[in-house]
């Protein structure tokens, strides 16, 4: 990938729908988080298959999102279910990763502002973000989008030989109106 300004990601990004057919190139982004980082709590790098029926699962329900420059895949965004039962439908769990070599590029900032509006048409009313602590540069990002830290667990995880904490950040994206308008799932938007 060409390495581009960040005055002009904005610009020359595309923002669209992930399919499975994108599966092997989002495991290249994501593989170096797992290999390398106490990023995610993922362990081994999951198959292009495996990650494939990952984006299949999550788009019966939720967007899942890929950012492209020049073709090619430069990150990704997505959310999932909070928790599993009924009562949680209106709240979910984000999750980001964008090319090491595009970090503070902008590319994030404008994969969460399009996952925000799928989400807030959906009716969607909290964004919740599992965040291990310390990482000033994903706390400082949620901060910048309006997340605010919810909760701070202790030793959560064990990865790359330490014990590392964790923390919730949160955001509310549309009111919490009683009875609450109906979730939507993502395919019927």
């Amino acid at each position: 990938m060409t390495r581009i300004k960040t005055t002009d990601i904005k610009r020359q990004l595309r923002i669209r729908i992930a399919t499975p057919e994108d599966a092997a190139r989002l495991v290249a982004i994501y593989a170096p988080y797992v290999e390398n980082t106490s990023i995610t709590f993922e362990y081994i790098v999951p198959s292009a298959e495996e990650f494939a029926d990952r984006i299949r699962h999550t788009l019966t329900r939720y967007p899942y999102l890929v950012a492209e420059l020049d073709g090619e895949p430069a990150g990704y965004a997505y959310a999932s279910a909070f928790k599993s039962r009924a009562a949680y439908d209106w709240s979910v769990e984000t999750s980001i990763y964008v090319s090491r070599d595009l970090r503070s590029s902008g590319v994030g900032s404008l994969l969460y502002e399009k996952l925000e509006e799928y989400l807030t048409a959906q009716h969607v009313c909290n964004v919740c973000a599992c965040i291990t602590y310390p990482n000033p540069p994903s706390i400082a990002f949620h901060e910048k989008h309006g997340y605010k830290t919810v909760a701070h667990f202790h030793a959560s995880g064990y990865k790359q030989d330490a014990w590392h904490d964790m923390i919730w950040m949160e955001k509310t994206l549309c009111p919490h109106t009683i009875p609450p308008r109906p979730f939507i799932p993502f395919p019927e938007l």
